[in-house]
């Protein structure tokens, strides 16, 4: 099962999370662990429009999830987020 921030638990937000916005498309960037622990950062993408895109794996550090996004937003840009219409994982 995946956790997700929106479950009833205390999630901590890396400062590395936020909106962000390249060739005019947004996003809402989502990195995150449980709180008060040392538990892997989780990352999703929340698209402005709906929906959402969940990585399948943790990662060490925070740093070490938003370098992922940016690998995968310098390929691709970020209308590999918006113009899904389905909920992909990484």
């Amino acid at each position: 099962m995946s956790v997700s921030p929106s479950d009833d638990e205390d999630f901590e937000h890396s400062t590395l999370s936020g909106p962000v916005s390249h060739d005019g498309d947004t996003i809402d960037l989502e990195i995150y662990r449980r709180a008060g622990s040392q538990a892997p950062w989780r990352m999703e993408v929340v698209h402005i429009g709906g929906g959402c895109t969940r990585w399948s794996v943790e990662f060490a550090t925070d740093h070490e999830a938003v370098r992922a996004f940016r690998a995968l937003v310098a390929e691709h840009g970020l209308a590999i987020f918006t113009s899904r219409s389905s909920d992909p994982q990484h």
